[in-house]
């Protein structure tokens, strides 16, 4: 199998709050349309600081992670980020790497908006069982 990646809009989940209480305007939402890695490996959304700045995303927590070289990591947690693929959203907080690191799209995201790596066209799709609506088990 090989790297799978996907265009995944990115939206201040705060901003989408003062916008439903009529607060600010549609054009003064700040999102941000990135190119991320799909990693069921990793359990969070990872974006980079360039992603956060430019989002507005306020720190929310700090967190120790594991990178994939083995190298433990204490990454600010920023959030809310609604992430945003295909006819799907979830709102998420997001670990946020050094530098100009690639964004990840890990389990939770993935899980939460009911969509799939499919190995063979090496992109995301959407459950095919689940076209039109998100379904998850409850049990």
């Amino acid at each position: 199998m090989g790297l799978v990646d996907a265009d995944i809009e990115l939206i201040n989940g705060d901003d989408l709050s003062l916008l439903r209480r009529g607060h600010i305007k549609e054009d003064e939402v700040k999102r941000i349309t990135v190119n991320a890695l799909v990693d069921s490996g990793a359990l969070m959304l990872a974006i980079n600081e360039e992603i956060r700045t430019q989002l507005g995303l306020q720190q929310v927590d700090m967190r120790s992670a594991q990178m994939a070289d083995g190298t433990l990591l204490k990454l600010p947690v920023v959030g809310p980020v609604e992430v945003r693929f295909a006819n799907r959203r979830s709102s998420v907080d997001a670990m946020v790497l050094p530098g100009d690191a690639e964004p990840l799209l890990g389990a939770i995201p993935l899980e939460d908006m009911d969509v799939l790596v499919d190995t063979q066209q090496r992109r995301l799709i959407v459950n095919p069982a689940h076209p039109y609506i998100v379904q998850h088990s409850l049990k």
